[in-house]
C-alpha cells in the first residue's frame, strides 16, 4: 500500500452510510450487508486489508454469525455454534477478551516488527502485511444479549491516520443500527424456522396471521410416535426422558425436514410432517415417493441409534409412522389472541389412525392404499381392511418393505459432524453475559 496518509472522504464515507440505510430498510441479509459495507469502504479510500465482524444470534444451534473480509478475496461467513465450558488459551490471550474483561469500547495497536507481539494473533496478522489494528465491542443496547464486537486491520505503512479513524468511528454507529435491523430480521426468520418450518413461518412473517386463514392443499403425510414414552417418563428422571425423546427425533425426524418435507409440528413424543404436492398424480407420485424414501432413511437411523444405545446398555426406542395422501387446511387456528399453525381436516384424522395402528401390527410402518399406489414399483405388504373411528370408509392398510433401510444420512453420520468451535463464537458468548467464560476452540478470531 502506499506510504501516504491520505484524508478520507467525508462524501464518500457519506454514500457508505446512506448505503446502508437503503441495504437495512430493503430487508437485505447480514451477508449481502456486510459484504456490500467492507467494499464500499475499500472504495471510498479506506487501505483496509481486513475486517472482522462477529453478530450474536438468537437460534437454538447458533450462538453467532462471523463475517471475514480479506482485501481482494472476498468474505467468509461462519456460524458458531452453542457450546459451554470450552475455554481456549488462544481467546484468553485475544484484544477481544482484553476488551470485554476490561470493559473497553476500543483497542488499538500498531504492529511494529521490532516490539514483542502483545497478543498472538499479531504474529499471524504480521505475516498479512497489517501494520496497524483496531478493535472494538458495539452492543446493540444495555439491556439484550445482541451486539456486534469486530475489528479493522491495515496494510498501509504509515497505519491508520486520525482521519481515517475519525471516519470508521462514526461509519460504525451508522453499521451497528443497520446489522442491528438485519439481524432482527434474521431472528424473526430463525424463529418462525425453528418453531413452525420453512414454509409456515414464511408465511406467518408474510402477514397470514389471522385465524382461519388458510389454504387447502394437496400433501403427503407422515405422522410418527415414540412407543413406551409413558411408561419411560414414569420410571425414569426428567434429564432421561428429555434426552431419549431428544435421541429419538434426532434421529427419526431431520430425514422428513428435508426434500420438500416440513415438520409441521411435534405433538407430545410424536410429530407430524408434509409433503405438498400438486392436485395431479405426478406431484403426488414426487411427494408419496420423498416421504417413503424419508421413511427410509428415518427407520436405518433408529436402527443405528438402537445399536448405539445398546452398546451402552439402553434398550430400544420402539416406534410407528404412518403414512397418507390428501387434502388438508394449511393455516391458522386456535385463539384470536393465541394462534396455532399447522395441518388439520380428514387426511390428517386418518394419517393419526394409521400410525395408531402400528400397536396392533407387527410393523413400524404403515400406510394407506392411496399413498401406496403413488409409489411406484416398492413392494408392499396388506395388511387387510381397518374401520378408522370416525370415518365411514374403510381404509385398506399396508406395510412398505424396508429391507433395503441401510443408509444414513449422505455423510454417512447420524448427527452432524462440526468443525472445531471458533473463538468468536467464545467472543459472542462472553458478550452475552460477561460474569462467565463459554464457548470454545477456534479457527477465527479477530
Amino acid at each position: 500500500m502506499s506510504t501516504a496518509r491520505a484524508e478520507i472522504s467525508t462524501i464518500l464515507m457519506d454514500k457508505v452510510a446512506d448505503w446502508l440505510t437503503q441495504s437495512a430498510l430493503a430487508g437485505n441479509d447480514l451477508e449481502t450487508l456486510v459484504k456490500g459495507f467492507c467494499e464500499r469502504l475499500a472504495a471510498a479510500g479506506l487501505p483496509l486489508k481486513r475486517v472482522h465482524l462477529s453478530f450474536s444470534m438468537l437460534h437454538p444451534l447458533y450462538d453467532a454469525l462471523g463475517f471475514t473480509w480479506l482485501r481482494g478475496q472476498g468474505m467468509e461467513v461462519e456460524g458458531f455454534r452453542k457450546e459451554d465450558g470450552v475455554h481456549s488459551d488462544r481467546f484468553l490471550t485475544s484484544p477481544y477478551y482484553h476488551l470485554l474483561s476490561n470493559k473497553l469500547d476500543h483497542l488499538r495497536r500498531r504492529l511494529e516488527t521490532s516490539v514483542p507481539s502483545e497478543f498472538p494473533v499479531f504474529d499471524e496478522l504480521r505475516l498479512m502485511g497489517v501494520t496497524d489494528y483496531m478493535a472494538f465491542v458495539h452492543p446493540f443496547n444495555g439491556n439484550t444479549s445482541q451486539g456486534m464486537i469486530g475489528s479493522w486491520s491495515t496494510d498501509s505503512a504509515s497505519g491508520f491516520s486520525d482521519s481515517m479513524i475519525s471516519a470508521l468511528l462514526r461509519i460504525q454507529n451508522h453499521l451497528a443500527i443497520a446489522t442491528k435491523m438485519a439481524v432482527l430480521t434474521k431472528l424473526a426468520d430463525n424463529m418462525m424456522t425453528t418453531y413452525l418450518g420453512g414454509d409456515a413461518g414464511r408465511r406467518v412473517l408474510d402477514g397470514q396471521i389471522k385465524r382461519g386463514e388458510g389454504d387447502t392443499i394437496r400433501a403427503a403425510l407422515v405422522m410418527a410416535d415414540m412407543r413406551g414414552s409413558t411408561r419411560l417418563a414414569e420410571t425414569s428422571g426428567r434429564e432421561i426422558y428429555i434426552d431419549t425423546l431428544n435421541q429419538f427425533f434426532d434421529a427419526i425426524a431431520a430425514p422428513f425436514n428435508r426434500r420438500g418435507g416440513q415438520i409441521m409440528s411435534f405433538i407430545g413424543d410424536g410429530f407430524i410432517a408434509v409433503y405438498p404436492c400438486e392436485r395431479h398424480r405426478a406431484q403426488s407420485e414426487i411427494a408419496c415417493q420423498a416421504a417413503l424414501a424419508a421413511t427410509h432413511k428415518a427407520t436405518a437411523r433408529m436402527m443405528d441409534l438402537n445399536l448405539r444405545r445398546k452398546e451402552q446398555g439402553l434398550g430400544d426406542i420402539e416406534f410407528g409412522i404412518g403414512l397418507h395422501v390428501g387434502n388438508v387446511m394449511f393455516g391458522n387456528v386456535g385463539l384470536t389472541d393465541r394462534l396455532t399453525f399447522s395441518v388439520f381436516g380428514s387426511a390428517v384424522n386418518e394419517v393419526q389412525r394409521l400410525q395408531t395402528l402400528t400397536k396392533k401390527y407387527p410393523h413400524s410402518v404403515l400406510a394407506s392404499k392411496d399413498f401406496a399406489g403413488y409409489c411406484g414399483a416398492n413392494s408392499w405388504l396388506t395388511l387387510g381392511k381397518e374401520g378408522l373411528a370416525g370415518i365411514k370408509q374403510k381404509l385398506t392398510v399396508l406395510s412398505p418393505d424396508l429391507s433395503g433401510a441401510l443408509a444414513l444420512d449422505e455423510d454417512g453420520t447420524l448427527e452432524p459432524i462440526y468443525d472445531r468451535i471458533s473463538d468468536a463464537e467464545q467472543v459472542m458468548l462472553l458478550h452475552r453475559d460477561a460474569a462467565r467464560l463459554s464457548a470454545g476452540a477456534a479457527r477465527k478470531l479477530q
